[in-house]
């Protein structure tokens, strides 16, 4: 999952990354609709969240962390 809110160009970003990482993207939640993730990522975001895991990588980040972390919540 990555996590953001419309209008945030850093969340736009942080899509393009991730959607080069992997095939077919991961789901977007806006934060703004979920209150759950709201309270804990709202001054974190973009962030992307392995729900298995429970593990996230908040930005910045890059090609290579992005690919770093899939590998590593894959592989557990």
């Amino acid at each position: 999952m990555l996590f953001g809110t419309s209008g945030c160009h850093l969340c736009e970003q942080a899509e393009i990354i991730v959607n080069a990482c992997v095939p077919g993207g991961v789901d977007y939640v806006d934060i703004a609709e979920q209150e759950q993730w709201q309270e804990q990522y709202a001054i974190r975001i973009p962030v992307l969240y392995d729900p298995r895991t429970k593990r996230d990588l908040g930005w910045p980040f890059d090609l290579a962390e992005v690919g770093d972390f899939i590998g590593r919540v894959v592989s557990l």
